[in-house]
């Protein structure tokens, strides 16, 4: 199952990175930014913390919150702030339940090897809770900017 533009978003309820939970129905109001990534402190999922990280200030000022989310533990999410001074809140999801739910969990295809893993992916919920946005496939370079500007596009309509 997959999530899809205009519907309501699946609900969740997932630990941060200090085992706090997090529940889509308390960020009803805000606009969520929720990306799903592999695994701390890889090149790519680096490069994409530190780009939504660097962008959070104009993120704020669009009124959106920033959630990243992987099957790592909170431990691991701790150790991947520190290291790389994020300040996005990273949300984990061992058992993949939520992810399969957006579907950010299956089969991807890893230089010709076929895998059952986390599917790089977006999605943008309104205040409303519905998705607005959803990039089923991302690359991670320059992602965050487009997330961004989606988002602007998005709140002039």
């Amino acid at each position: 199952m997959a999530v899809e533009e205009g519907k309501k978003a699946p609900a969740f309820t997932l630990a941060d990175e200090n085992g706090d939970k997090v529940r889509l129905s308390e960020l009803a109001g805000n606009w969520v930014v929720l990306y799903f990534y592999p695994r701390d402190d890889t090149p790519g999922c680096t490069v994409e913390a530190c780009d939504f990280t660097s962008g959070l200030k104009s993120f704020e000022k669009l009124g959106a919150k920033v959630y990243g989310c992987s099957p790592d533990s909170g431990e691991s999410h701790q150790r991947f702030i520190k290291k790389y001074k994020l300040k996005i809140s990273l949300l984990s999801d061992p058992s993949h339940k939520v992810m399969e739910k957006y579907g950010a969990w299956g089969e991807k295809n890893m230089y010709g090897k076929i895998t059952v893993g986390v599917i790089r992916s977006t999605v943008v919920i309104d205040p409303k809770g519905k998705v607005a946005k959803h990039w089923k496939r991302v690359k991670t370079k320059g992602h965050a900017d487009s997330v961004r500007k989606a988002l602007e596009e998005l709140q002039s309509a």
